[in-house]
């Protein structure tokens, strides 16, 4: 045998090798099985929020033959458990009493043995560190005097590793809401909003005339409208402007998980709840919360949401207090609420609430004098975040071919259509000759169909154009003298200038 100063020395050392617990376990493990005749070696704590023993490492040569993370103890077994002073170290095998024989059974145990170490601090039990033998007799006494002597250091590491993953769950929640300060409360001002003096005009007056209040709105409109700059620009008008921007997807989270997500859960309210969360109206304390594609939220959700808009509380999945909340709630749907209500499909309380205030945003073929602009932004936005340094032009009858199309999806549909241009013409004109004219229902553009495997020619005009564009672009902007556009295009330069200002070049 070991003599006990060595083995104390060499345990305390590997447990306290490693920042990581179960790193510094394994190597314990790798000495352990030098002295002592085990397969496995755990440390595990009494969780009394969940009702269960929760394992914090492992080490074993087959880690299959170990239970789950989280073992759920019975409730009769657990007060059992509670009332057990554990002391000093104990062998359990399934051919003791009760309570020792049913944790062996709950710990699959079988015609194995657990030797476990009481891990004390500050006259509280911290947790124990449990090993494991092939066969329920290979433990015996002089194993329970040498494990006696390293209680204090595993003791120590357990603890630290405690606090770790208290301070590890802490920063994830940092980290989790410097992700939502980065991509869901993103700041978009009203005045990147392109058609206020235009097509939107009657819904920024109604924008301004809401944002300073605190009453609920209701955005209505097809997809891909903008409901959700509309939502921006209503926050950041609003005396919530200073505090969070929290944008849910009511559609894009399954049903089982949408209390949670939405008003948060309790340490333990089900399986695999090993810590609490705030849900997404608690984050949006002090902001706004945009409820995007409300009509998506099944009926359960729909009850608790009408009570915190009613009383402005949450309460979380699994807890027994009511938390008050001071937010402004935006939601918005594509769908036709009004008509989901008569179906039995919306609550018509949560209708009523909802409807006080409704801002309908007009589709894209309503409000076609903005297409321009809109179009010129996305190029510049989309220009920008490929790394295109120098913005192609717009071809000559480009606009007017967009105008004349109906635009199904919106003002998405178009941001789609600059991008994809913007791809395969990086060093052309934009002519989006791939715009589907024939979806439209509006006349035919200009551009010749193609026919069987012949490509349609471009107008004169674009062809032009794009070739002076090239021979500017190989002269650096130069026009006139030696290496200029014009001795390039073998023409005189005042006849060039002309035709660029008649191309709009």
């Amino acid at each position: 045998m070991v003599r006990k100063d060595d083995f104390f020395r060499e345990t305390t050392l590997r447990i306290c090798g490693s920042l990581q617990i179960a790193t510094a376990l394994a190597d314990v493990f790798d000495y352990f099985k030098q002295h002592l005749p085990i397969t496995g070696l755990s440390l595990n704590i009494r969780d009394d929020d969940l009702g269960a023993i929760r394992r914090i490492a492992l080490a074993a040569d087959n880690q299959q033959d170990f239970p789950e993370e989280i073992v759920p103890v019975p409730k009769e077994l657990w007060a059992q458990i509670q009332a057990m002073p554990i002391h000093e170290p104990q062998i359990i095998t399934t051919g003791l009493e009760e309570p020792h024989s049913k944790m062996a059974k709950l710990f699959k145990l079988e015609n194995k043995a657990e030797l476990i170490l009481p891990l004390w601090m500050d006259n509280k039990l911290r947790g124990v560190l449990s090993l494991r033998a092939a066969h329920k007799d290979h433990f015996h006494q002089r194993h329970l005097e040498l494990l006696q002597t390293v209680s204090r250091p595993v003791t120590i590491a357990l603890a630290n590793a405690l606090a770790h993953e208290r301070i590890k769950r802490t920063s994830e929640l940092l980290a989790e809401d410097n992700r939502f300060l980065r991509k869901e409360f993103y700041l978009q001002a009203a005045d990147e909003i392109i058609g206020q003096d235009g097509g939107m005009s009657n819904v920024m007056h109604m924008v301004r005339q809401v944002a300073p209040l605190n009453n609920t709105v209701l955005l209505l409109g097809e997809t891909g409208t903008g409901k959700e700059l509309i939502a921006n620009a209503i926050h950041f008008s609003s005396a919530y402007k200073d505090g969070p921007f929290v944008k849910v997807n009511c559609g894009a989270i399954p049903e089982h998980l949408i209390d949670s997500e939405l008003f948060g859960h309790e340490k333990g309210a089900f399986t695999g709840a090993v810590a609490e969360k705030r849900g997404r109206f608690e984050r949006a304390h002090q902001g706004t919360i945009f409820l995007d594609e409300i009509g998506e939220l099944p009926l359960q959700a729909q009850i608790r949401l009408l009570r915190v808009l009613q009383t402005r509380e949450i309460e979380r999945v699994g807890g027994q207090r009511a938390m008050p909340v001071d937010i402004r709630v935006i939601a918005a749907t594509h769908r036709n609420l009004e008509t989901m209500v008569q179906e039995n499909c919306f609550r018509e309380d949560l209708w009523f609430r909802l409807n006080v205030f409704p801002l309908m945003i007009p589709p894209l073929r309503q409000r076609k004098e903005d297409i321009p602009a809109l179009t010129v932004h996305f190029i510049d936005k989309k220009a920008k975040d490929m790394g295109i340094k120098n913005r192609p032009a717009i071809a000559p009858g480009a606009l007017e071919r967009l105008m004349q199309y109906n635009w199904p999806g919106n003002v998405r549909e178009l941001e789609n259509l600059v991008e994809r241009e913007l791809i395969v013409q990086r060093d052309g004109l934009l002519t989006f000759h791939s715009l589907p004219t024939a979806a439209s229902g509006t006349a035919k553009s200009s551009v010749l169909e193609s026919t069987g495997n012949t490509v349609a020619p471009w107008p004169l005009d674009d062809a032009v154009t794009a070739h002076i564009l090239r021979a500017l672009r190989l002269t650096k902007g130069k026009i006139s003298g030696p290496g200029g556009a014009a001795e390039l295009l073998r023409i005189n330069p005042s006849t060039l200038r002309a035709r660029i200002r008649k191309l709009k070049i």
